[in-house]
């Protein structure tokens, strides 16, 4: 039979995560020498680079066998995540179990449950770990009580950053050549270090620059309260080899809401929190980049789960601002 256009189009709405665009964005940052790429991971079906991270946990499990139809998955997220899993399991008939703390969006919490998911909510952060650890926690009560689970555990399985082989690939493929510097926030690391397996394999001249939180503990900083969920931790990363980055830049949350908004005026982009940290980040470190270099941002999720917070000018200023006042 003669292949024809149909034969290419999706059978399912699995068959659309990944392939996100690169955008050149030539109005973020006026006047520089750089030519300035966004990947839009918005662009998967469930809204963020999680979908990646979901499908290849999901169908490596069923591949395996440790999964099957009727199953109940468990996993902690603080929104993304479980965005993703939820439209999965959904599809492959899943049962799940989301443990969620205080700072998940309701936005996001709505559409998880919209799919079927069961949350589960922390109140109280753990000591020492934080609200993390207290997740960490109820998903193990969840396994004890529940009969056959399987545990996606994106903070140790391998197959997390084994998803991102082809996140790299495809900027890679978009621009026909490696580019010079990717920024890429931090959380689990699983994006980070996906790519930077990927640049390694292929012998890449990328710089890859990671973005974490002030406050987040992955690269040895102290703990510290953080507002905004999608990047940084609480505790140390179980994939993260540092040696193999080039540098990293801390944002506060004040950081993430001025680059978000960037976004927004400069490119009519909404994302979220972890889209405008990477932002604030290569605007701090453009002064350190040669002339004419190629620079790719991922830009992981979008923005409508942070009108209540980034995109709030009430809750900028109470949040972000007045209690800062206070506390000086």
């Amino acid at each position: 039979m003669i292949s024809t256009a149909l034969d290419k189009l999706p059978t399912s709405i699995l068959d659309t995560i990944g392939n996100t665009p690169l955008m050149r964005m030539k109005r973020l940052f006026l006047p520089h020498d750089h030519a300035i790429y966004g990947k839009l991971e918005a662009f998967n079906p469930g809204g963020s680079i999680k979908d990646r991270t979901a499908m290849q946990l999901i169908s490596h499990a069923i591949h395996s066998g440790e999964l099957k139809s009727g199953d109940t998955v468990v996993e902690s997220s603080s929104g993304n995540m479980g965005i993703g899993l939820a439209q999965i399991c959904n599809y492959f008939n899943l049962k799940l179990e989301i443990v969620v703390d205080p700072m998940v969006n309701n936005q996001t919490v709505q559409i998880m449950k919209a799919y079927g998911a069961n949350i589960n909510r922390v109140e109280k952060p753990a000591n020492p770990g934080g609200f993390l650890q207290a997740r960490l926690d109820k998903v193990q009560e969840i396994m004890r009580h529940e009969k056959n689970c399987f545990w996606t555990n994106q903070y140790a399985n391998r197959q997390n950053p084994e998803a991102h082989l082809t996140t790299m690939k495809e900027i890679e493929m978009a621009l026909g050549e490696a580019p010079d510097f990717l920024f890429a926030a931090t959380s689990t690391c699983g994006t980070l270090m996906g790519c930077i397996q990927y640049i390694q394999e292929k012998e890449l001249p990328t710089q890859v620059v990671a973005v974490d939180a002030m406050g987040s503990v992955i690269f040895g900083s102290a703990p510290g309260e953080r507002k905004i969920p999608g990047h940084g931790a609480s505790r140390k990363s179980q994939f993260l080899n540092p040696e193999l980055i080039a540098d990293v830049v801390h944002v506060d949350d004040r950081d993430c809401v001025r680059g978000c908004r960037k976004l927004l005026d400069r490119e009519s982009l909404l994302c979220g929190g972890s889209s405008g940290a990477v932002v604030a980040a290569l605007e701090n470190y453009l002064p350190l980049i040669p002339n004419d270099s190629t620079i790719a941002m991922i830009l992981c999720d979008r923005g409508e789960r942070y009108l209540d917070t980034i995109y709030n000018d009430e809750w900028v200023e109470r949040e972000l601002y007045q209690e800062k006042a206070l506390a000086l």
